[in-house]
């Protein structure tokens, strides 16, 4: 005889199936559906991005299993980083190694990650996946949560949890609206290898209407995300290899020295997504479903973990006192907690995004003169420093 369902997530991404791990550490038996077929979750495909990981998230992925079976090939260890305003000589810059710390961070492959969290939830005898399967839909009543699939079946829940995407489908037949952010660009994303080593060093620069960010991989090798007008960026992707290497190498001033495309280049849209709540009757918001962030910050992936970790806290600790698990005090706890963590930084960073992407001439000045308050003041340093790399607070930035 089957176990009764206590939550049922609709995602298998990152999110969802580290959501799906915290809770089944916690007793709790889940299903997990998922559109894709399961090979595809199983051994994903590249698809270009390079996950730069927070102290935080490195201590849930530990938690759940995961950042043990990555092997040292598969991660790179930030040291340092800067932020410099087009060709100004004024930079922000952050070094780990003069406060004490081995690195800011760590920079993982999207697809190794997705890898790994299926793997390892395939080892939780109290996950169940349904690959190729979708939610067709949802009804939220006051005792359980019911969810008929596309083939006809139906299932219930004390808790139903949508992980699907920032264009979430679910998020919508919840009821619940979202602040979309369409920023009009598309993010170029891709490896390229190079001459010179990059010493753990990431860049960012913020160049007119358009962001270049160079983030330090293994074996003079660098993850490279250019956010570009969609027109322009259109027209970036159809450039040949060679002379796409090319391109970045002089944005760059040869300072690597030469350039060679390792593997494809991948595009997307930059939307950025914040849900206008993150629960209701017998429903929560998870990953990016729930928020989803402008990649300036490299906290989309970070708050997913983040959030997974809240939202299987509070539902572990209801279960421990034998409350409800899909109680509204437990769901309004987690959406409370987690906009608390998440807001802040989405504002912030929408924020910088519109500062950095304004040519007049009073914005230059504003932001190069912020670049410079702020790499001075070292209290503001490290406030910065730690939001972002989510680095224990007591950590002097350099």
């Amino acid at each position: 005889m089957s176990c009764a369902i206590d939550v049922i997530i609709a995602g298998g991404g990152p999110a969802g199936l580290s959501l799906a791990c915290l809770l089944a550490d916690r007793g709790m038996n889940v299903t997990v559906i998922e559109r894709q077929s399961e090979q595809a979750i199983a051994e994903p495909a590249a698809d270009g991005r390079d996950i730069a990981l927070t102290h935080r998230s490195i201590r849930i992925l530990a938690d759940i299993g995961v950042w043990a079976e990555l092997t040292p090939a598969e991660i790179a260890p930030i040291r340092c980083a800067e932020v410099r305003n087009s060709n100004q000589a004024a930079r922000l810059r952050f070094d780990a190694g003069k406060a004490g710390r081995d690195s800011l961070g760590y920079l993982v492959s999207n697809a190794v990650l997705r890898r790994e969290l299926y793997r390892a939830a395939k080892q939780r005898t109290r996950i169940t996946l349904r690959t190729d399967e979708a939610a067709s839909r949802i009804q939220l009543e006051d005792a359980a949560a019911e969810v008929s699939l596309a083939s006809g079946e139906t299932f219930s829940a004390p808790l139903f949890v949508a992980a699907d995407s920032r264009f979430s489908e679910l998020r919508r037949m919840a009821g619940i609206g979202a602040d979309l952010r369409d920023f009009g660009h598309l993010c170029i994303v891709c490896r390229l290898s190079h001459e010179k080593p990059h010493d753990g060093t990431a860049h960012e620069w913020f160049d007119i209407d358009q962001t270049l960010a160079v983030l330090p991989l293994n074996d003079r090798t660098s993850s490279i995300v250019l956010t570009q007008p969609a027109s322009v960026g259109r027209k970036t992707l159809e450039l040949p290899a060679e002379e796409f290497a090319g391109e970045i190498e002089r944005r760059l001033g040869a300072c690597w020295g030469r350039m060679v495309l390792d593997g494809s280049r991948h595009a997307y849209p930059l939307v950025a997504v914040y849900a206008d709540r993150f629960s209701g009757k017998r429903f929560a918001l998870a990953g990016d479903a729930a928020v989803g962030m402008h990649p300036v910050t490299a906290h989309g992936f970070n708050f997913g973990l983040r959030g997974a970790e809240t939202l299987a806290t509070k539902v572990g600790q209801a279960a421990q006192a034998g409350c409800d698990i899909g109680a509204a005090s437990v769901l309004d706890s987690y959406a409370r907690e987690h906009r608390a963590a998440t807001l802040p930084l989405y504002l912030a960073t929408n924020a910088i995004v519109r500062l950095y992407t304004d040519n007049t001439a009073p914005a230059r000045v504003l932001r190069h003169g912020l670049l410079r308050i702020a790499n001075a003041v070292s209290p503001a340093k490290d406030f910065m420093l730690r939001k972002l790399t989510e680095i224990d607070r007591g950590l002097a930035s350099a």
